[in-house]
């Protein structure tokens, strides 16, 4: 691990203070992914400004909205009454991923921000155009069963970790954003990127920004939502696919819905064509495979992850199918 230097902020604008001068200054939240990648000499921060004192409340609106403060735990999240009751796949979602004593660490704003698991991001003996720009991707032709079906390109085809992001991306969620140059609100599905010729390249946060909070609008039919993961083993395991949805059905048809993928793509995926698709339609079995098959008609799967194609497919029908029995 390089040397660096340490500050602890004690708000947003202090924390904006101390990164500011500092060229290649890293805020740290949980240090559950940070850490780990600077024991790696991944990251080689030259200063750490501590975030974790930043807001950690919790705010359920009278209007059916949630503000969570970025320092929130993810624990603290998933375990909130309002968010197990307005948006239960928030609260799903967060249950789904790491471990109890990671998510007890892990706050809100650095679970947005982590890096991806890809093998060959973590093996420096390897080539990978995220850690080193124009070196390649072993990843193409080399073990690629958890990686990118949608989205993807010729540098990179790695897949976003986070599971509390797919259910904020189904949830529309806002994230709030303070920086050198004032402060702003961008929605969650805009703040990362797919890879392009730039993978290294991340989000379209600018330098010293730093994520305050994130806004969960109000959903009338949130209630009505639920996170399903597939994956290797039942605990402790990044998703081969995972779907959040919420769905609105009056007398047999959607009125209504959300849906996103998670580890399927470089970022949270939006499922917009399958949303387009089922607008209007009679809530069945049918029209739940249109949609999949729509939002699905661009995947490309590799020698070992075309699989996720087919999998993403049932997953989807199922969720979707699980919901509208649920509106009956």
């Amino acid at each position: 691990m390089n040397p660096f230097a340490y500050h602890r902020a004690s708000d947003a604008r202090s924390a904006i203070a101390l990164a500011g001068p500092a060229a290649g200054a890293k805020y740290l939240g949980g240090g559950t992914n940070l850490v780990d990648l600077m024991r790696e000499t991944i990251e080689r921060p030259s200063t750490l400004v501590d975030v974790s004192g930043l807001s950690k409340n919790i705010e359920a609106r009278a209007d059916g909205s949630v503000l969570i403060g970025a320092a929130a735990s993810n624990s603290a999240v998933a375990l909130h009454p309002a968010i197990r009751e307005r948006f239960p796949v928030l609260a799903r979602a967060i249950l789904a991923g790491a471990s109890g004593q990671i998510r007890n660490m892990a706050t809100v704003g650095g679970n947005i921000l982590q890096r991806t698991r890809c093998h060959y991001f973590y093996d420096q003996s390897t080539r990978c155009n995220k850690r080193e720009p124009g070196s390649g991707c072993d990843a193409v032709e080399g073990f690629h069963r958890m990686h990118a079906v949608l989205g993807t390109s010729p540098s990179c085809i790695a897949t976003h970790p986070s599971d509390m992001c797919v259910a904020l991306a189904a949830l529309d969620a806002l994230v709030h954003l303070s920086g050198p140059q004032g402060d702003r609100v961008l929605p969650l599905a805009e703040l990362h990127r797919l890879p392009g010729d730039t993978p290294q390249i991340e989000h379209v946060l600018s330098p010293g920004e730093l994520i305050v909070a994130v806004e969960v609008p109000a959903l009338a039919f949130g209630a009505r939502s639920a996170y399903r993961k597939v994956r290797d083993r039942a605990s402790y395991a990044f998703a081969l696919v995972s779907v959040a949805a919420a769905l609105d059905v009056e007398q047999g048809r959607i009125q209504a819905v959300r849906i996103a993928l998670g580890g399927v793509a470089h970022k949270p995926w939006r499922a917009h064509q399958a949303e387009a698709a089922l607008q209007g339609a009679v809530a069945d079995e049918a029209a739940f495979l249109a949609a999949a098959n729509a939002e699905l008609a661009d995947a490309v799967g590799l020698r070992d992850n075309a699989f996720k194609i087919e999998l993403a497919r049932r997953t989807m029908v199922a969720v979707l199918g699980q919901l509208a029995k649920e509106a009956a």
